[in-house]
């Protein structure tokens, strides 16, 4: 009969210092050299993750570009102030015209109206097209606007050069997506109240004062105040701009306006608007 042999795998052992030590195999200098490799790798790509994600990751906001925490649309609604355009009205060009003030320039006065009771938008863009006969365009000018909650705000431009040729259209665009629309359910301005205005110069150099008052408890500076001048049929027929240097804490100012020449028709009602920017 045949006779059959197992052989066992024998663990290595190691004479140290007189006692015996297993080692499976490799040294203690080879695990040690090993397990050094692998804290140092694990701790470099630790230190790579942490540069890659401060370099590349950006946390999720409301510029973007993306729909992300919560919002309604695109970097709007939700967690952001920003309104989409779904929940939000354009903003209405009540009228602008042209007021030639002769020498080849004509002012430009316009009437803007945002009809969202709560929400506002700050440095609305807007162009100005002043045009000839035959549809010819004389001169174009863009400006910036703040447009308060539930507001009308008039918009005054002086002195756009128009050489020899008589502007017969005006045309106030606003990009209906220009806008960015965020909340504001109380507005926060402090504005001055006019309590009376008072035509005075003569007819061929028209002068209207108005007195500002500031109820607060602040001081108001460079106050930005516009006038509309209408004829019976409600038209504009003159209007200026002046900037009020300093309204006292509950004190009051003058705003003055002035002509070179004389009212192209005659004065049946005066508004003066003082026009204070968001915050």
């Amino acid at each position: 009969m045949g006779v059959f042999s197992f052989k066992t795998a024998r663990p290595n052992f190691a004479d140290v210092g007189g006692r015996f030590c297993y080692t499976n195999g490799m040294s203690w200098a080879a695990r040690r050299r090993l397990i050094i490799s692998v804290i140092i790798g694990a701790i470099t790509i630790a230190f790579l993750s942490t540069v890659l994600i401060a370099t590349f990751y950006q946390a999720p906001s409301c510029t973007d570009g993306l729909q992300n925490q919560g919002e309604a649309g695109i970097d709007c609604g939700g967690s952001c102030a920003y309104l989409c355009a779904a929940d939000e009205q354009p903003p209405t060009v009540l009228f602008a015209k042209a007021l030639s003030n002769g020498a080849g320039r004509a002012s430009v006065i316009a009437s803007v109206e945002n009809k969202n009771a709560s929400v506002a938008a700050k440095d609305v863009p807007y162009r100005v097209r002043l045009y000839g006969a035959g549809r010819s365009l004389i001169q174009e000018v863009t400006g910036t606007l703040d447009l308060p909650p539930g507001a009308t705000i008039p918009v005054f431009i002086p002195s756009i050069t128009s050489g020899k040729q008589v502007v017969v259209a005006t045309f106030f665009d606003i990009d209906p997506s220009s806008p960015k629309w965020f909340q504001m359910s109380d507005d926060p301005r402090i504005l001055p109240r006019v309590s009376s205005t008072k035509q005075g110069g003569t007819s061929s150099a028209p002068r209207i004062e108005a007195t500002l008052v500031n109820s607060s408890t602040n001081m108001l500076s460079n106050v930005e105040t516009i006038v509309l001048v209408r004829d019976e049929k409600g038209d504009v027929i003159a209007a200026s701009r002046t900037i009020v240097s300093a309204i006292p804490a509950g004190g009051q100012s003058t705003a003055t306006f002035t002509w070179n020449s004389a009212f192209p028709g005659i004065p049946a009602s005066i508004e003066v608007v003082p026009v204070i920017p968001l915050p």
